[in-house]
């Protein structure tokens, strides 16, 4: 059960669930809220809940802008860029060869056209992330596809601004979010799992979270990680 809740000028999404706990969230990039309640507590009091919290709430978005103008990237020299949960600096290098990235030294090394515009760097940047992922990918579906008795007929790689990954269980088509190139292995082998247990269930529902409860424990851990700021 959904609805939209506004408290002051805060848009807040409520799912009201088969738990016993009141769980409210706010989500990156954009500072999106989210409560999560009992099917049993009353409109009212998740509204006084929500009301209580709103003072916090507004503290994390503010933290998530700072934080979203501090991520806007020149693609310059000596700036920092996360490649698989580590955080690297970057060194731009002119050249008249095939343009790409590569780590090496302990840095990431951008070769780029001399002249090059700031979204040009980032066009090879981010093709260089696609590159990882779809090495990275092939493996994880390999295994739990055999785990799991389900075969993912299409995948791939695009930005997302909203979502880790996406799945069409009747295509058993899905989607993962190249910014997944920058977290940690255990981050994407979380959103190869996710999306496939959707093979089996397509609803985010008790039976859905019970599987991944059963197959990848550590679910919740790693969901935060990727989600950021959770009360």
């Amino acid at each position: 059960m959904v609805s939209n809740l506004l408290v002051d000028d805060v848009q807040i999404e409520v799912r009201k669930k088969k738990i016993k706990n009141l769980y409210l969230s706010v989500h990156p990039p954009e500072g999106s809220v989210k409560i999560s309640a009992p099917l049993t507590m009353s409109d009212e009091a998740i509204w006084e809940f929500a009301v209580a919290k709103l003072a916090w709430i507004k503290k994390q978005q503010a933290k998530l802008q700072r934080q979203a103008k501090q991520a806007q990237k020149e693609y310059v020299s000596g700036e920092s860029h996360f490649f698989q949960g580590k955080r690297y600096l970057l060194q731009v290098v002119e050249t008249k060869k095939k343009q790409k990235a590569e780590i090496k030294e302990g840095k990431i090394y951008l070769y780029v056209r001399q002249g090059s515009t700031k979204e040009q760097r980032e066009k090879v940047m981010r093709e260089w992330y696609r590159s990882q992922l779809k090495k990275q990918i092939p493996p994880l579906l390999a295994k739990w596809e055999q785990r799991l008795g389900r075969k993912v007929n299409f995948w791939g790689v695009k930005l997302m601004k909203t979502k880790w990954g996406s799945c069409n269980p009747g295509a058993k088509r899905i989607w993962f979010n190249l910014e997944l190139a920058k977290h940690s292995f255990r981050c994407l082998e979380y959103i190869v799992v996710h999306e496939m247990v959707h093979l089996l269930e397509r609803h985010h529902n008790q039976r859905f979270y019970a599987y991944l409860d059963k197959l990848f424990p550590n679910w919740k851990e790693i969901r935060a990680e990727l989600n950021g700021l959770q009360w």
